[in-house]
């Protein structure tokens, strides 16, 4: 697969992913994906394998009145995509502890995209 293609797979990831189109994030994953999202260092999400994923985009769309992820660099290195992006989402309910409903927080963070084949086994977000 060559990087323009990895970046066609990234693009439809992030279009369903902002659509909260849970099938068509999990159209581009391997059965036994890894994820992780680490804030400050530490991993405060993960899942292992494409349902245990799935338990994870559920929560999220059930947290997010409004997201998005948008694109704003991309660099290659082997199999993995090593992507900048800007985020911003709205949260739909009170966070215990945190943002209350009708919240919006902007990010800048780092997504790396590693490919087996034409799909992603793996995926690390970091802000």
């Amino acid at each position: 697969m060559d990087n323009a293609s990895r970046k066609a797979v990234i693009e439809r990831y992030l279009a369903a992913y902002n659509a909260f189109d849970i099938d068509g994030m999990l159209a581009v994953l391997t059965p036994d994906v890894r994820f992780e999202n680490l804030a400050g260092g530490e991993v405060n999400a993960e899942a292992n394998g494409i349902d245990a994923f799935r338990g994870l985009a559920e929560q999220g769309r059930q947290l997010f009145s409004a997201r998005a992820q948008q694109l704003s660099g991309l660099a290659f290195d082997g199999d993995t995509a090593h992507a900048d992006i800007d985020w911003r989402g709205t949260f739909a309910v009170d966070v215990p502890d945190g943002p209350r409903a009708g919240t919006t927080l902007e990010l800048k963070g780092r997504s790396e995209f590693t490919f087996v084949g034409e799909r992603i086994a793996k995926l690390v977000d970091r802000n």
